[in-house]
C-alpha cells in the first residue's frame, strides 16, 4: 500500500519544484489531489492519487536525476516563469532533457554559479539554511575597503534585527577607488552581500558566484551549463550532513 506523504514533498520528488516552490504553489492553490485545492500539511500517496499543478497531472517522479552547474549571467531572474516577463534562468536550460529547477537563488544583478536539479531531496539539502554549505563571491567594491571594513564583514553584521553568521573575506586586489574581495557565506539570507556592504557604505559593482561548496565556475561560459560530476554531488551532500551537525 502506498504511503501517505506531504505533498510539498512529493511535488519535489517530481522534479516539479524545490519544496520550498512546491509550498508557494499550495498557498497560490494551484495544486490540487484528486480534483481538490489542497493547503499546506495535506498528503497524498505517491502512484494512486492524482496530484495536478495549474490542471496538468504530475507523475510519480523523473526517470534521471539530473544536476547542473550553470553560469548565470546578469539580468536573468532565477526563476522558472516571470509574471513581469523578465528574463528567466529558464530560458538558458530549455534544451536539458528534463525539467530542473534552480537551488537557491541568485539576484538579477548578480552573475555566476547557479546550480539546478529535479532532485528534491538533494536541492533542500544544499540549499537549506541549517545545512551551511559554503557560497564563495568575487565582489568588486567601491571606493575600496578599509581594514576595519574587512573584520566587519567577516564577524557579521546586523541586518533586520539578526546578526549575519560569521564569513571569510579577504581582499584579492586593492586599487585606488576599486577594491576586490573574496568573500565566503555560510548562510543564504536575501541579498545579503549587497546589503551588508550597503551597511558599511560601499558600492557592489560587480558580484560574481565562483563556487558552491567543492564545485567550481571555474572557465565555464556566461549562459551555458554543464552536469555535476558524481563525485561533486557527493561533496555537496557531505558538506550538507556536516554543516547540519554544527
Amino acid at each position: 500500500m502506498a504511503q501517505l506523504e506531504r505533498v510539498q514533498k512529493l511535488l519535489a520528488q517530481a522534479g516539479i519544484s524545490s519544496r520550498r516552490r512546491a509550498e508557494q504553489l499550495i498557498r497560490e492553490g494551484r495544486v490540487t489531489v484528486n480534483g481538490r485545492p489542497v493547503k499546506l500539511g495535506d498528503s497524498a500517496r505517491s502512484g494512486k492519487d492524482i496530484i495536478a499543478v495549474d490542471g496538468e497531472r504530475i507523475g510519480p517522479g523523473p526517470e534521471k536525476k539530473l544536476y547542473l552547474a550553470l553560469h548565470k549571467p546578469r539580468g536573468f531572474v532565477t526563476t522558472m516563469e516571470d509574471e513581469r516577463g523578465r528574463k528567466c534562468v529558464a530560458e538558458l536550460v530549455k534544451d536539458v532533457p528534463g525539467r530542473v529547477y534552480p537551488v537557491g537563488r541568485l539576484d538579477k544583478d548578480s552573475e555566476g554559479l547557479l546550480l539546478m536539479t529535479n532532485d528534491g531531496g538533494f536541492a533542500n539539502a544544499v540549499a537549506h539554511p541549517s545545512t551551511h554549505v559554503a557560497k564563495t563571491y568575487r565582489v568588486t567594491l567601491r571606493p575600496g575597503i578599509s581594514e576595519e571594513q574587512l573584520i566587519k564583514l567577516s564577524t557579521g553584521i546586523e541586518l533586520d534585527g539578526r546578526r549575519t553568521a560569521p564569513a571569510k573575506a579577504r581582499v584579492l586586489e586593492q586599487q585606488p577607488g576599486r577594491a576586490v574581495v573574496e568573500i565566503v557565506l555560510y548562510e543564504g539570507r536575501n541579498r545579503e552581500i549587497r546589503r551588508m556592504c550597503e551597511f558599511l557604505g560601499l558600492e557592489v559593482a560587480r558580484l560574481k558566484r565562483t563556487a558552491v561548496g567543492p564545485v567550481r565556475l571555474s572557465l565555464l561560459p556566461q549562459g551555458k551549463y554543464r552536469e555535476l560530476t558524481k563525485e561533486e554531488v557527493s561533496g555537496l551532500l557531505a558538506e550538507s550532513r556536516r554543516g547540519s551537525r554544527k
